[in-house]
């Protein structure tokens, strides 16, 4: 039987939030923090509880397959109601015997290795729900952390709409430009409000699915400091992949397990089983006593598990097929997704650094040199746009990189050793 260590059950709803936990902070209000959302789904998803109760189902599994065939007590009156001799019951003879089925074979043994390999199985499915828990946690958490992000940008482009707005009344008044000016910095700013409107109605959307995963409403602004921070290392080359030991590959292999017990358990149910049995027989005539004894045994003259046996190689050729494409498609995800984080992180750093920090300072200059009537009002529009790609750009990348690197360690997450004992 699989003895699952008592943790297992516990681990299923914070084993991987100790990695992102944070210590409570001392404000108000604290930030929501990705630990704290990893925390809250871990105790509130149904996935982790069905999880747990596949566990619970496939141990009584174990235990029933385990037990052995029941016994069977037969009555039998013979001679009874008849005609002549045999119109009453002088002439009873009544029967009472025990008989007991005798599995031969091995199949207790195979029973048990069967139900030891679906036991496996579902400690291995609840490593994955898990898995993929924090997997739809950390998306959710940056694509709400990304929502807000854009909101701030939004923001931000309405006030600097606004005041270009406000500078091209000042020089139409002053008759240096055009009144065309004034109506392209109203549309601008009139898209910018639009624009605003939307992002927020993201946020609303982003937080609301959050809380939908996490199982409570999010309260308190979310870690923009995990959302900007990006791992040097994700950067550089690509790591060595290997498939083994990997979810998975581990959940192929119990697949596999289980085909192998089936074969094992196919191969035991062409041995015909025993029925023993013994008894006592009561002559009423003469009140004398006689034991009874009694065997039997089916004859396997059309069914003798070949067939079975057949369709159980069978499965377990295709579980060990089904294995060796896994470990290829493993490999293949882990080396996207290495270089989806890769990819992301370059970007995010660029626009983040350098590319950003270069539109502000081009933005800044033509907003100068606008007011002061050195710069035209395309040249202001044009840097204002090349500010607002590049910060869209930015969070893009960051979060095609959070992504990334969380699909990444989903693919990448060790499997437990399940152990077990030998039946």
């Amino acid at each position: 039987m699989h003895r699952l260590p008592a943790a297992l059950l516990a681990a299923m709803a914070c084993a991987s939030v100790a990695q992102a936990q944070e210590p409570p902070s001392a404000e108000a209000n604290p930030s929501f923090t990705l630990g704290r959302a990893l925390e809250l789904a871990g105790a509130a998803s149904p996935s982790l509880e069905a999880a747990s109760a596949d566990i619970q189902a496939a141990e009584a599994g174990r235990r029933v397959a385990g037990l052995r065939p029941n016994p069977s007590i037969t009555v039998e009156a013979e001679n009874v109601t008849g005609s002549g001799l045999y119109s009453g019951i002088d002439s009873l003879e009544a029967t009472t015997s025990l008989t007991l089925p005798v599995e031969l074979g091995g199949k207790r043994a195979a029973r048990i290795a069967a139900a030891d390999a679906h036991t496996g199985r579902a400690a291995i499915q609840a490593v994955i729900a898990q898995a993929d828990l924090r997997l739809a946690v950390i998306r959710a958490y940056a694509e709400a952390a990304a929502a807000e992000r854009r909101l701030v940008t939004a923001r931000d482009q309405v006030r600097i709409a606004a005041d270009a707005l406000r500078a091209a009344q000042v020089r139409v008044q002053a008759g240096r430009a055009s009144p065309v000016e004034v109506r392209r910095a109203d549309v601008a700013r009139i898209n910018a409000e639009a624009a605003l409107a939307r992002e927020a109605r993201a946020v609303e959307i982003a937080r609301y699915s959050l809380s939908r995963i996490v199982g409570q409403p999010v309260t308190g602004e979310l870690d923009a400091g995990w959302f900007a921070q990006v791992t040097v290392a994700a950067a550089g080359p690509l790591r060595p992949i290997e498939s083994g030991g990997t979810l998975a590959l581990a959940a192929t292999e119990a697949d596999l397990a289980i085909a192998t017990a089936g074969v094992r358990l196919a191969r035991s149910q062409r041995v015909p089983d025993l029925t023993v049995g013994a008894g006592a027989r009561r002559f009423e005539a003469t009140g004398d006593m006689a034991a009874v004894f009694s065997l039997s045994i089916p004859l396997p003259l059309f069914d003798n598990g070949g067939a079975a046996l057949s369709q159980a190689a069978a499965e377990r050729k295709r579980a060990e097929a089904q294995r060796r494409v896994t470990a290829l498609e493993v490999e293949q995800a882990i080396a996207r997704a290495q270089a989806d984080a890769a990819n992301g992180a370059t970007s995010a750093t660029a626009a983040s650094g350098p590319a950003l920090a270069a539109a502000e300072e081009a933005a800044r200059i033509a907003r100068i040199g606008y007011r002061e009537g050195k710069f035209g009002q395309l040249d202001l529009l044009d840097a204002e746009r090349t500010l607002a790609e590049t910060r869209a750009a930015a969070i893009d990348a960051l979060l095609a990189y959070h992504i990334a690197q969380a699909q990444l360690e989903r693919l990448t997450a060790r499997a437990p050793a399940i152990q077990g004992d030998r039946p």
